[in-house]
C-alpha cells in the first residue's frame, strides 16, 4: 500500500529510504525522504521497529515482577526509569522513602543521566566526524559505570531502585570511586568544550539548523533538554520537586535559538549541574546505622532477637546481596513489610520469615494497591518520564502507560528537516537522542 509520501510526490523528485538499516537511524526508524536534489521537500518518518509490548505486557506481571521490564525503556539511563515507575506506586500506597535511600536514588539518578547524555552526545558527534569527541566521552562514561556497577551489580539492567527505597545499601567505596568519576568527567566536559564549542566544522553543521520555536515545541510536547534548548524553563525536579532535589542547589540551563547547537550545549550545561547535585548529595547522604538496634524492647524480646541476630551472623548470604544484610533495611527500605521483600536472614531462619517470603512473591498475594488511578512524573534523560497506572485492587496492574518523552520530540522530525539537505538529518536526529525501548515500547 503506497505510504503518504509516495502519494503526494511529485513526478520530478526522488524518494530515498533513509533507515531503518542506516547507521544514524540505529536501525529502529524509517525516514522516506521526498528529495529535490538533495534538498528535502517532504518526508514521512515510521516508528515501531523495536516494539516489545511493554505496556500490555506488564498487565500480566505482578507490581515487583515488572521492574526489569521499565530497565529496558531507556536503556542507557535505566535507574531513572526504575524510580519513575517506583514512585509512582509508591504514591499508589502511600509508602514513606527513608532518607539516605533518597539520596542515593538521587545520586545513582544524576550518575545515569550524565551517562544518558554523554552517549547521546558521542553518537551525535561521531555521525557528524568528531570520532575523538566520541572517544572521550565514552571514557567518561566508563568511570560513571564503575560506580553504578559497585553500588547495583549491575552496568545497565540494573533493577536497583525498588518499591520503598532501594535493593542494597552504598558500597564501602563508594566516596572514592565516584571522586574519580565526578573528576574525570569534568576533565573530559572541558576537552570537549575546547574540541567543538569554537569548531567550525561542527558549528557549521549544527547552528541555526533545525530550529524549533518554544511554541511548536510546546505544541509537540517536548520536554527535558529538547524544550530548554528553545528557552522554555521546564524541569519535572524543579517544577514538582520530588526526593531531596528541593534541599540541593541547582541551575536550570536554557538554549536561545532551539537548534541542534543549542540542543547539545544545553545537554553538556546539565552534565555539570548533575555533577553539583551529586557532590551536594553525597556530602549530605545521612550515616547508615549498620546495625542491630535492640533499644527500647522488652528485656524477653532483646534476649529472642539477640539469639536470632547470632544465628544469622552464622549465614553465609550470596555475593549479590551484598549491602541488602537485614541491618541495613531501616536505613534503605520503607518499614511496612508488606512493600518490601522479606530480608534473607528472615527467610533462612524462621518459618513466618519464610512464608513472608511466600506469600509476597505468591500469586494473588503481594503488592496490592486500593483500587483507582495514578499518575507520576520524574526528570528522565529525555524529559518528562511518567507513569500512568490503573488499579483494580489485584497485585497485577489493570492498566499501564508509559508517558515516553522521546516519542513527542521525534514526532517533530518530519518538521525539522523540511528544507533541510539530507546531511543535516544526522546531526538533527542525533541531537534527539532517540531511544527505541522507550520509542517504541
Amino acid at each position: 500500500m503506497p505510504t503518504r509520501i509516495q502519494k503526494q510526490a511529485r513526478q520530478d523528485t526522488m524518494l530515498l529510504n533513509m533507515g531503518p538499516s542506516h547507521p544514524a537511524m540505529h536501525g529502529t526508524i524509517r525516514v522516506m525522504l521526498e528529495l529535490d536534489g538533495e534538498r528535502i521537500l517532504n518526508s514521512e518518518v515510521e516508528v515501531g521497529y523495536l516494539h516489545r509490548g511493554f505496556e500490555k505486557t506488564c498487565e500480566h506481571r505482578t507490581y515487583f515482577s515488572l521492574l526489569p521490564y521499565t530497565d529496558r525503556l531507556n536503556y542507557v539511563s535505566p535507574l531513572i526509569n526504575n524510580l519513575g515507575y517506583v514512585m509512582t506506586i509508591e504514591k499508589m500506597l502511600g509508602v514513606e522513602v527513608p532518607e539516605r535511600a533518597q539520596y542515593i536514588r538521587v545520586l545513582m539518578s544524576e550518575l545515569s543521566r550524565i551517562s544518558d547524555h554523554l552517549t547521546c552526545l558521542a553518537a551525535m558527534a561521531m555521525e557528524c566526524g568528531a570520532f575523538t569527541v566520541f572517544l572521550y566521552k565514552m571514557k567518561a562514561r566508563e568511570f560513571l559505570w564503575d560506580v553504578i556497577e559497585q553500588t547495583t551489580g549491575a552496568r545497565m539492567t540494573t533493577s536497583y531502585i525498588r518499591i520503598g527505597g532501594v535493593r542494597a545499601d552504598l558500597h564501602p567505596d563508594f566516596d572514592a570511586v565516584l571522586k574519580k568519576a565526578v573528576e574525570e568527567t569534568r576533565l573530559v566536559l572541558k576537552d570537549v568544550h575546547g574540541l567543538l564549542d569554537k569548531n567550525k566544522i561542527f558549528l557549521n553543521r549544527t547552528r541555526d539548523v533545525a530550529v524549533m520555536s518554544r511554541e511548536d515545541a510546546v505544541a509537540f510536547g517536548w520536554t527535558g533538554p529538547c524544550l530548554r534548548s528553545t528557552g522554555v524553563s521546564y524541569d519535572v525536579r524543579k517544577a514538582q520537586p520530588y526526593l531531596v532535589y528541593d534541599r540541593l542547589n541547582w541551575d536550570v540551563p536554557l538554549g536561545e535559538r532551539g537548534d541542534n547547537f543549542d540542543r547539545y550545549l544545553v545537554r553538556m550545561k546539565e552534565m555539570e549541574q548533575s555533577l553539583r547535585i551529586i557532590e551536594q548529595a553525597a556530602a549530605r547522604i545521612p550515616e547508615s546505622s549498620r546495625g542491630f538496634i535492640a533499644e527500647g524492647m522488652a528485656p524477653a524480646q532483646a534476649i529472642k532477637e539477640s539469639r536470632r541476630q547470632r544465628v544469622r551472623k552464622d549465614i553465609a548470604l550470596s555475593p549479590n546481596l551484598e549491602g541488602s544484610e537485614e541491618a541495613r533495611y531501616p536505613d534503605i527500605l520503607a518499614s511496612d513489610k508488606g512493600f518490601v521483600v522479606p530480608p534473607k536472614e528472615e527467610t533462612y531462619t524462621s518459618i513466618e520469615g519464610l512464608i513472608n517470603h511466600f506469600k509476597f512473591f505468591m500469586r494473588g498475594h503481594g503488592i496490592r494497591p486500593p483500587k483507582g488511578d495514578v499518575y507520576f512524573a520524574v526528570e528522565g534523560g529525555n524529559g518528562e518520564l511518567g507513569f500512568y497506572i490503573v488499579s483494580d485492587g489485584t497485585d497485577r496492574p489493570y492498566r499501564l502507560h508509559l508517558r515516553a518523552p522521546c516519542f513527542h520530540i521525534v514526532s517533530s522530525l518530519e518538521q525539522l528537516i523540511r528544507g533541510r539537505y539530507v546531511a543535516d538529518v544526522i546531526p538533527t536526529f542525533g541531537s534527539m537522542n532517540m531511544i527505541g525501548g522507550e520509542l517504541d515500547r
